[in-house]
């Protein structure tokens, strides 16, 4: 008996961690004994291994075995463990040689009588190795799929410790994975779709080409969830690293499709107005998981009936809107996930919601309390609102644009803006601080008249000033101007000074 080493990888948040892990076997009475902050989870596995070693066939050491899981600071979480814990006390005994574990990462949770099971989490922990320079990965066969879509490093599929010793041992082979299909999602419903509410369409042509977010407020039936569905169809596609890191936020959520390449499709998610804090934002025992705005990275987080959900929890969405990430702290540790979204929010004009005006009956209270549960904050991190009505029978003969012809001239103001702000890092005007919006063009007074007027008023924040200002650069662009004049940034005020009642 002796000392031995496998690898394995620690996942914090969407971080993953290569982790040594040093078994030594002998000097003491039999036990096993496992440092370095393992969780439950992980101690639990000491008696997962011991079962799937003895039922593949191999002899337990019975002497005193310590596991060492280096670094000894990180907090080791999960059963990912599993299979690099069992491989390293196997060679101890030279069951597998110490160096056919050398530049090996092996990841997997044993099952009593030897099979690997699957894992969360797998495409972070895969970037890990490769950047820690591991050379290639073992994982479970039925996570194969989703280790592929990292390039720059061999990964296995194994069943089994069995086939995972015989393979060690250069006995057998283990499963290489196969080219990805591609990602199975439909394009979104046509905006041709949607009869009449020009008002509301061009507020979601503004707020697509200029990453703002929207409120959409109406009646029952005129639209506000045809509309926002039909969105994410107006936004361009993800480029490769945003694609990648969503897919490792739906990793890390168990939500990753398997079997199909990195999809470059904006996600729409859409939480139910019950939905919770955990679900919402992320949470969870442990290690916080990701939630519906992480979910949400690159595309588009729709809220139906939005005053229905509350305060507190709409509330929740300022942080990320401005940051564009979540910071969730637990007694485990703090875990940051991406969170940059565009937010449609979806309301009725007040309880009763008739499907016309006339027939409200809920008195000017009710409606200023209704609507008052979207606070001042957050309305305020809205650029645009867009008041619906109901259709009538004129407005339907007309024909509506379709999401293409929309989506033509989005890109073409995406790509004004990109080029506005080339070096800088800053993909929609939305993103641009205020500073650099005032300093890097000098705009005349008498273009940014009116939004002094409406800070000297108390009509506007400064916040919502530099928000006024990305939307009329925004107008501009879909223009095709140089710079926004004094009507563009009227326009801007009209958009997003409405009273949503």
């Amino acid at each position: 008996m002796g000392l031995a080493r496998s690898w394995a990888v620690a996942l914090h948040g969407i971080d993953g961690h290569v982790v040594e892990i040093e078994a030594d076997v002998g000097g003491g009475l039999p036990g096993v004994h496992m440092v370095g902050l393992p969780d439950a989870a992980v101690n639990e596995s000491k008696d997962r291994v011991r079962a799937a070693v003895v039922n593949s066939g191999c002899t337990w050491p019975n002497e005193r075995i310590v596991l060492a899981l280096s670094p000894a600071t990180l907090r080791k979480t999960g059963s990912a463990f599993d299979l690099a814990l069992a491989c390293a006390i196997l060679a101890t005994s030279e069951v597998v040689e110490q160096g056919a574990l050398d530049g090996t990462v092996l990841m997997g949770e044993l099952a009593l009588d030897g099979r690997l099971r699957p894992i969360r989490g797998m495409l972070p922990r895969l970037l890990a190795a490769r950047a820690a320079g591991m050379s290639r990965v073992v994982v479970p066969l039925s996570v194969l799929d989703e280790a592929a879509l990292v390039p720059g490093i061999e990964v296995y599929g194994a069943a089994s410790l069995s086939e995972v010793l015989g393979w060690l041992r250069q006995a057998c082979s283990l499963s290489v994975p196969q080219p990805a299909a591609e990602a199975s999602v439909s394009d979104p419903p046509d905006m041709a779709d949607v009869i009449g509410q020009d008002d509301a369409r061009h507020a979601c042509e503004i707020a697509a080409a200029g990453g703002h977010h929207l409120l959409l407020v109406g009646p029952p039936g005129t639209g506000k969830t045809m509309l926002a569905k039909r969105f994410v169809g107006l936004l361009p596609r993800l480029d490769p690293e945003q694609a990648l890191t969503l897919a490792v936020v739906r990793s890390v959520a168990g939500r990753l499709p398997a079997g199909e390449a990195l999809s470059t499709y904006p996600p729409l998610v859409a939480p139910h107005h019950s939905t919770s804090m955990a679900a919402l934002i992320g949470g969870g025992s442990g290690i916080a998981k990701p939630g519906a705005v992480s979910l949400a990275h690159g595309g588009v987080l729709f809220i139906d009936e939005a005053p229905e959900m509350g305060a507190r929890l709409l509330d929740s969405l300022r942080t990320p809107l401005e940051e564009g990430e979540v910071r969730i702290a637990r007694t485990e540790g703090t875990v940051h996930y991406p969170a940059r979204f565009q937010l449609v929010l979806a309301a009725n004009p007040c309880p009763c919601a008739p499907a016309h005006d006339r027939d409200c009956v809920c008195s000017s209270l009710v409606r200023r309390r209704y609507l008052g549960r979207l606070s001042g904050p957050l309305l305020d991190r809205v650029d645009l609102r867009a008041r619906m009505f109901p259709v009538t029978a004129l407005a339907a003969t007309g024909e509506s644009e379709s999401t293409e012809v929309v989506r033509t001239r989005v890109l073409a103001a995406r790509a004004a803006a990109q080029e506005r702000w080339a070096g800088e890092g800053w993909r929609t005007n939305a993103e641009v601080p205020g500073p650099a919006l005032r300093s890097r063009f000098a705009l005349p007074g008498a273009t940014l008249r009116p939004l002094d007027a409406g800070l000297r008023a108390g009509e506007l924040t400064a916040r919502g000033a530099d928000r006024a200002l990305r939307v009329a650069w925004t107008l501009a662009d879909l223009a095709g101007r140089d710079l926004p004049d004094r009507e563009l940034v009227e326009t801007a005020l009209f958009y997003r000074d409405r009273r949503a009642a």
